[in-house]
């Protein structure tokens, strides 16, 4: 089903650019939760109706698509803000630096010795522009959540390589990359609160002020 495919990955991109352009805490998450219910179809699209593939759909969506952005709206409700206030690089250079890397990614991508079976499809350079993406999102943006989202863009990323190679790759690799995923927000929820409580603010320039 490759067109179907290509009209996930499409959607995927266009999310990735709203991420980029938009300042609401509150839209970002839903964004990346709705990417990760688009990537969670992947697996069924790709590999069909097995029980390998509904294993890692199911995880994926769970993960993705429920559970960590409801981790995140609750840790903005307690902290209470909703936006993303003078982001290290404003919001339109991102998006201008997020279509250079998205016109790279499918450049880079086209040159690539690809096996008959990807060719045509945006597999590759989506999983490129979503790793530039997440990566963009961690390093201009000030908030600790913003940047939570950022990884969560640029696993997202990985997830659209992994899934190209989900009949190789055994289940219990694939159960530990979303383990790694959750470990690492509620690492990322420990930080916030600590950085909220003692600052009451969760701008991550405020960690140089930290003292022993």
């Amino acid at each position: 089903m490759p067109e179907i495919n290509n009209t996930l990955l499409l959607i995927v991109i266009l999310l990735n650019f709203f991420t980029l352009g938009s300042s609401r805490l509150g839209a970002c998450i839903r964004a990346v939760a709705l990417q990760g219910a688009i990537l969670a179809l992947l697996p069924l699209t790709v590999n069909g109706l097995t029980p390998h593939a509904l294993g890692l759909a199911a995880g994926a969506f769970a993960f993705k698509g429920i559970f960590i952005p409801w981790l995140l709206f609750r840790a903005i409700s307690e902290v209470r803000i909703r936006r993303e206030i003078e982001p290290l690089i404003g919001y339109v250079p991102t998006l201008l630096l997020g279509a250079l890397s998205t016109a790279a990614a499918f450049i880079f991508a086209d040159s690539l010795p690809l096996v008959a079976e990807h060719r045509g499809t945006l597999f590759i350079p989506t999983a490129l522009a979503t790793l530039a993406t997440g990566f963009l999102l961690l390093i201009t943006r000030r908030k600790a959540i913003t940047q939570v989202l950022g990884y969560l863009v640029f696993e997202n990323g990985i997830f659209v390589f992994g899934v190209l190679l989900t009949t190789a790759m055994p289940l219990m690799v694939e159960a530990g990359v979303l383990l790694d995923l959750l470990v690492a927000v509620f690492i990322m929820g420990i930080v916030m609160h600590q950085i909220n409580r003692e600052f009451s603010t969760l701008n991550t320039e405020r960690l140089s002020s930290l003292r022993e």
